[in-house]
């Protein structure tokens, strides 16, 4: 067997998500994200039951392993107990760690996810959090949001919300105590890791694009290519 598929195996993902598929394409008929993106589960994991390396590498590669949202609607009606997505997240795993998910457009917003969620939870204690979500980033959210952001504390507070506020409550602020055990866990569990990994991929295919880390941050953050969605002409 090749190296790929040697390292894919190694994931208890693949061992618990891949038992004997029939290739009935069930998976896809109930996957919601298939039936908005060019995207099928079927396909996926008879790639990786073929074992065949150039493909798998292109599935590394790709923006396909990108588009699943990881709910296991498969998992609920696969008449053997398969689980695609599981096998999906060990690919974005493999993806991450030999710094493949740069080849892909999807693969690439893998570094502003990274940053501003697990930034949010090691400075905050918070995946989301008001502070980090600027109207600015999300014009889409419309004007009533624009307010909202303005006037954040005045609004959770009629809200009953302890905002940056001691004690208990929602959204307070959480101790630094916490927030070094939770670095403390990220530490040990390849979290740490897993972002130095990312941001070092990052920085090279940056570096590639002709661009410095904040303009391709911004860059992967909101440039979108026609051709990911079933409703687009190809």
């Amino acid at each position: 067997m090749g190296r790929l598929y040697d390292e894919l195996i190694k994931d208890y993902r693949v061992k618990e998500g891949l038992k004997t598929c029939i290739n009935c394409g069930t998976c896809t008929a109930i996957c919601p994200a298939a039936e908005f993106y060019r995207y099928d589960p079927r396909k996926i994991v008879d790639i990786v039951q073929s074992k065949d390396e150039a493909e798998i590498e292109k599935l590394l590669k790709s923006d396909v392993i990108w588009y699943c949202g990881e709910c296991m609607s498969c998992v609920t009606r696969c008449p053997r107990k398969n689980a695609p997505g599981l096998v999906i997240m060990a690919l974005r795993n493999l993806s991450a760690k030999l710094g493949y998910f740069t080849c892909s457009e999807k693969g690439r917003q893998l570094f502003p996810l990274t940053r501003i969620l697990t930034g949010n939870i090691l400075n905050y204690g918070y995946c989301v959090y008001p502070e980090t979500f600027r109207w600015e980033d999300h014009v889409e959210s419309g004007p009533v949001w624009k307010w909202h952001t303005e006037h954040l504390k005045d609004n959770f507070a009629r809200l009953g919300a302890n905002y940056q506020g001691k004690g208990p409550g929602v959204l307070r602020k959480i101790p630094q105590e916490s927030l070094d055990e939770l670095k403390s866990i990220f530490d040990v569990t390849g979290g740490t890791e897993r972002i130095e990994t990312v941001e070092k991929y990052s920085r090279i295919k940056a570096e590639e694009m002709g661009m410095d880390t904040d303009e391709y941050l911004k860059m992967t953050f909101e440039r979108i290519s026609p051709g990911h969605f079933n409703n687009e002409e190809q």
